[in-house]
C-alpha cells in the first residue's frame, strides 16, 4: 500500500540563510499558511515545521496536484524579496522516504549540528499548532497524528539510547565555542544577549559557566529580560536602549524572533562616541537574521550568522558519527512500525467487508433453510443458527489471520487486491483509523471466543 505523503521545503542543505530567513514562519504566519492549505483541494492533513535550519510542509495526501508547485506558490507569497524562481531551493520527498526524513529531523540527524537538542521541541510545537487549529475538518488527522507521535517517540529513543548528543549539543553551544575561539578565555568579557527565548537562555547558561564578567539581556518583553537576567545575576536592558549598551560589551549574541533586523549599522554607529578600539564579536543565530549584514563591514566588528557556524560544526561531527548507525536502526524500526500501521488501514475495511459479505450470505441461507423446515422448535432453530455462526467464523479465521500477517510482512497490496477480487469488494472509502481498527479487533475477539466454545 503506497503512502501518499509528501514533504516539501527548504533546509540548510538546499538554501542559504538569505533564502531561509525569507521563508521563516512564526506561529501567526504558520497559522495563516495552514488555514490557506485547509482550503486547497486534495489536502486532507497538513503540518508546517519552521526552524532556523528549515521550513517544511508535510501533506497527506499529496493528491493529484503537484505538491512542489502547491508549496512553491505558498512560499512565493512569503518570500517576495527573493529574486528568481524558488524551485531551485526546494526539495520534495514522498512516501516512506518522507517518513524517514521526519524521523531523522526529529532525532537531530539532519541538523546543522548532529544531535541538536532543540529540534525535538520544535517538531512537537509544529505538530501541536496544526492539531489545535480551529478548522473543519481538522488539519491533523489519523495519519499525520500517528506519524508525528511516532517521530517524537523515535527521537526520544535516539537521544536516550545512543551518544548522539555528546559534544556541542546545539547551535547555541557552538556559538559560545566560537566566542572562545575568537577571544581565548571568556573570563572578564561582557556580553549582550538579544532575545530571551530558549536559545538565548541556553547561551546565557553556557557563558556563565565560562566566567564572563557581566551579562546584559534585552528582550521585547522587558519582564522576560528581567527574569532571565536575574537568574544569571545579569542586567536587563529595555529593547529601545540597545545602543546605550553596545559600546560597553565585547560579545553580542542575538536570537530574537523579530521579522526584521533589530541591530542595524545606524544603531551600531550611534552607540559609539569615539572610534571603537577593541573587537566586537556579533553572533546572529536567528532566522530571519537579527543583524543587518552591513554591520559586519564596520571596523573591528566580526559578524557571524548560522551558516558561518558550519566550520565549527564539522569539528564536532566525528564525535557523534559512531552513534549514527544505531540511531538509524532505531529510526528504521519506528519507520517499519508506522508503515505496518498505515498498511493495516487498508486491510481493516477489507476484513470488515469480508465479514459483512459472509454474514449476509449466512442469514440468507438460514432464511431459506428455516422456510423449508417449518416444524423446528425455537431451541432447534437456535442450535442451527449457532452452528452456522461458528462455521462462518472458522472459515474466515485463517484468511483473516493470514491477511493481517501478509500486511505486516509487506505483501499487503497484492493480498488486498486478491481478496477484493475474490470477494467482489470495491476499493474506496475514507480512512477512520481508530474506529475501523477497534471494530476489526472486536470481530477477531468474537471469532476466537466462538471457536473456543465450539471446541469444548
Amino acid at each position: 500500500m503506497s503512502l501518499p505523503l509528501t514533504v516539501v521545503g527548504v533546509s540548510h542543505e538546499t538554501a542559504p540563510v538569505e533564502v531561509r530567513e525569507q521563508l521563516a514562519y512564526g506561529p501567526t504566519e504558520a497559522t495563516e499558511a495552514l488555514v490557506h492549505l485547509r482550503e486547497r483541494e486534495g489536502v486532507e492533513e497538513a503540518i508546517l515545521l519552521s526552524t532556523c535550519n528549515r521550513t517544511e510542509v508535510y501533506l497527506y495526501p499529496s493528491g493529484d496536484r503537484n505538491a512542489t508547485e502547491l508549496i512553491g506558490r505558498l512560499f512565493a507569497k512569503r518570500s517576495t524579496k527573493i529574486e528568481g524562481d524558488l524551485s531551485g531551493y526546494l526539495f520534495e520527498k514522498g512516501g516512506e522516504t518522507a517518513v524517514r526524513h521526519l524521523f531523522r529531523v526529529t532525532a537531530g540527524l539532519d541538523a546543522m549540528v548532529t544531535g541538536e537538542a532543540e529540534i525535538q521541541g520544535q517538531v512537537r510545537d509544529a505538530y501541536q499548532l496544526a492539531a489545535k487549529l480551529p478548522v473543519a475538518p481538522p488539519l491533523v488527522g489519523p495519519v499525520l497524528g500517528r506519524l508525528f507521535e511516532t517521530a517524537l517517540s523515535a527521537g526520544g529513543r535516539v537521544r536516550s539510547q545512543t551518544s548522539i548528543g555528546e559534544g556541542a549539543a546545539s547551535v547555541a553551544s557552538v556559538a559560545v565555542e566560537l566566542a572562545g575561539k575568537i577571544f581565548g578565555s571568556l573570563h572578564g568579557k561582557r556580553v549582550l544577549i538579544l532575545g530571551a527565548g530558549i536559545t538565548g537562555e541556553l547561551i546565557v547558561e553556557a557563558l556563565s559557566r565560562e566566567g564572563v564578567q557581566s551579562v546584559a539581556v534585552a528582550n521585547r518583553t522587558y519582564d522576560r529580560a528581567v527574569s532571565l537576567a536575574r537568574k544569571h545575576h545579569g542586567q536587563a536592558v529595555p529593547f529601545d536602549r540597545i545602543a546605550d549598551v553596545l559600546s560597553t560589551v565585547d560579545i553580542v549574541l542575538s536570537s530574537t524572533a523579530a521579522p526584521h533586523p533589530v541591530l542595524t549599522r545606524a544603531i551600531l554607529r550611534d552607540s559609539f562616541v569615539e572610534t571603537r578600539k577593541h573587537p566586537l564579536l556579533i553572533i546572529d543565530v536567528a532566522i530571519p537574521r537579527d543583524v543587518d549584514p552591513s554591520v559586519g563591514d564596520e571596523p573591528e566588528v566580526f559578524l557571524y550568522n548560522v551558516d558561518d557556524l558550519r566550520s565549527i560544526v564539522e569539528e564536532h561531527v566525528h564525535l557523534r558519527q559512531d552513534a549514527v548507525p544505531e540511531a538509524d536502526r532505531i529510526i528504521q524500526s519506528h519507520s517499519d512500525e508506522f508503515s505496518a500501521w498505515y498498511a493495516s488501514l487498508e486491510v481493516v475495511p477489507v476484513i470488515q467487508s469480508m465479514r459483512a459479505s459472509a454474514e449476509e450470505q449466512r442469514r440468507a441461507e438460514l432464511e431459506r433453510l428455516f422456510g423449508s423446515l417449518r416444524g423446528l422448535s425455537p431451541e432447534e432453530r437456535a442450535r442451527i443458527e449457532e452452528f452456522s455462526r461458528r462455521l462462518q467464523n472458522k472459515l474466515l479465521h485463517d484468511p483473516t489471520t493470514r491477511l493481517r500477517k501478509g500486511m505486516a510482512d509487506g505483501a499487503g497490496p497484492e493480498l488486498v487486491d486478491a481478496v477484493r477480487f475474490l470477494y467482489g469488494i470495491e476499493a474506496g472509502g475514507a480512512i477512520e483509523a481508530d474506529s475501523a481498527e477497534d471494530s476489526s479487533e472486536d470481530g477477531d475477539e468474537t471469532a476466537d471466543h466462538q471457536e473456543k466454545e465450539s471446541e469444548r
